[in-house]
């Protein structure tokens, strides 16, 4: 189902006294001193395993989360789109080009 740099989205339950702007379905907690909420994370698979994914975070920070883990999808195609920007950079099998490399190639 996954392979290696397929776009994924999962979305993490957060507790805090201040939800930050992309917070999603922010209820506050039984005492009142705070907020549970969801946020959504999203990330790039770097390697699968037999029943795990190995992602890179936004960060850099790399993550092992289970396939069968429920807040874990793949991205959908308009969010591929509209939210690129969100996603790690897509790794670099290949090294930069050289300075001569780039000359010659124009």
């Amino acid at each position: 189902m996954y392979q290696p740099g397929d776009r994924v989205i999962y979305v993490a339950e957060k507790h805090s006294p201040h939800p930050g702007p992309r917070a999603e379905a922010v209820q506050p907690e039984t005492n009142g001193e705070g907020y549970s909420y969801r946020v959504k994370k999203f990330w790039v698979v770097l390697e699968v395993q037999s029943d795990s994914l190995v992602v890179r975070t936004r960060r850099g920070k790399q993550r092992s989360v289970s396939m069968s883990d429920p807040r874990l999808r793949p991205a959908r195609w308009w969010e591929k789109l509209l939210l690129s920007s969100r996603f790690p950079d897509q790794p670099q099998d290949r090294e930069e080009p050289s300075e001569s490399q780039r000359a010659a190639a124009g």
